[in-house]
């Protein structure tokens, strides 16, 4: 077993692997609650659609850890389930049946492109400034987001975002959380994030801020209402309507588990001379999760960059998502328990590491303005429009413009002149 993750050569053990894993699926658990909710206000059953989650990050993630050796957590991605629900569904009116039939479709082109190493091609013509500006912008997002969901930072209609209600009990949870894991972080305690969230979480149970399950063991709801509908409906997949959701969908989630993929490779210390290895089979391994999850009843799974988190506290190999999917098997029969980890239980975690990604910005080349206008605004419009994909996609089109303009037109890779050219297509007409 060691000798097949490669423990030596990544300098790990099975201690840190096990607590990289379990930090990482604490970080992901929340998928497990408001994928359900999520979905369900587009029609879809709600207990089948938690078996489906559950399941397709069990095949997804496994398949990442031992087909790549990837220390990463594949669950349906968050941001692409509201947009199935909120502007298919709701918004263009189409039957959750229909949508879902979208997904399992761009799968499919996902798991064509893996074969044929387009998507593999595509990562390793990024230039590295811009591979470096994608690690660091996602912390700034992740981070972000750990905000969002402490009420650290709220919605304010005069600057569109202000401090919240430091006094409020669930937000003071989150920053005592988030003291007591900085200063064990800082006394260089291993598993300082994941002893955080343990820490916090029993803190606010036991004044009462986070409800104790009732039971323990949970019986696991079927998955008849959503197993295999996406096969009835093939035959609306060309119809303009359904081909601009393909299209939004293969964009979002193509450039989202990019993103992350670069994100995590580097703070691992796992990309050498630009390049990941194994970046195909971790491609392979996350689209063949799609078409699994679009099967059983999900929306499009995607890479978490939360897998950070398991990242930060040691996890190297793909051993720590092997144990990422063993909590996600655990998790199907002991769903009551997922009620307490909430969002303010996560949230010190996802600042803190954040934080940590954040520090591949200082590898950007700073020196070079044709450099740091696109890297800037790849990291800044990440958490602005709170979107890796399109952050991604704005520092796509500026990067060969920047370098057009001194006619260096060699020097950037063909494939970004029509990633910049699609980008822009998509921004004006989709």
């Amino acid at each position: 077993m060691e000798k097949f993750f490669q423990f030596k050569e990544r300098q790990t053990t099975y201690k840190k692997e096990t607590l990289a894993g379990i930090t990482t699926f604490l970080s992901m658990a929340y998928i497990l609650v408001v994928n359900p909710i999520i979905l369900s206000q587009s029609g879809m059953d709600q207990g089948a659609v938690f078996t489906a989650t559950a399941l397709s990050a069990i095949v997804g993630t496994l398949l990442i850890g031992i087909l790549a050796n990837f220390p990463i957590g594949i669950a349906p991605s968050m941001g692409l389930n509201s947009f199935f629900t909120f502007s298919v569904c709701i918004g263009m009116g189409i039957k959750w049946e229909v949508a879902l039939t979208g997904v399992f479709v761009a799968s499919i082109i996902f798991v064509i492109l893996s074969l044929f190493k387009i998507r593999e091609k595509i990562i390793n013509a990024i230039p590295q400034d811009l591979k470096f500006a994608i690690a660091g912008g996602i912390g700034f997002f992740v981070a972000f987001v750990g905000l969002k969901n402490a009420g650290i930072i709220v919605s304010n209609e005069a600057t569109f975002v202000s401090i919240g209600d430091l006094t409020s009990p669930l937000t003071a949870l989150a920053v005592i959380g988030f003291v007591i894991t900085v200063l064990m972080l800082v006394r260089g305690i291993h598993g300082a994030i994941f002893y955080g969230m343990v820490i916090t979480t029993i803190i606010g149970m036991i004044i009462g801020l986070i409800d104790i399950p009732s039971s323990i063991v949970g019986t696991i709801p079927s998955l008849e209402p959503t197993f295999g509908v996406v096969f009835s409906n093939l035959d609306r997949i060309l119809s303009p309507q359904l081909l601009a959701v393909i299209f939004t969908f293969l964009f979002v989630a193509f450039f989202d588990t990019a993103g992350a993929l670069i994100a995590v490779a580097s703070q691992a210390g796992l990309m050498k001379n630009n390049q990941i290895p194994n970046i195909g089979r971790a491609l392979l391994a996350d689209s063949t999760s799609g078409v699994v999850g679009a099967v059983l009843g999900t929306s499009t799974t995607a890479s978490f960059v939360e897998s950070s988190a398991g990242i930060a506290v040691g996890g190297r190999t793909g051993f720590t998502s092997v144990i990422i999917s063993t909590c996600f098997f655990i998790a199907l029969f002991f769903s009551p328990i997922l009620s307490v980890i909430t969002p303010e239980v996560t949230a010190p975690a996802l600042i803190i590491v954040g934080a940590l990604m954040a520090m591949e910005v200082s590898k950007v080349n700073w020196n070079k303005i044709e450099v740091v206008i696109p890297a800037f605004v790849t990291i800044i419009m990440m958490p602005l429009t709170y979107s890796v994909a399109t952050g991604i996609a704005l520092g796509f089109i500026l990067y060969p413009l920047a370098l057009l303009s001194q006619k260096r037109y060699r020097e950037i890779h063909p494939i970004m002149y029509v990633l910049a050219l699609l980008f822009a297509c998509y921004f004006i007409f989709v």
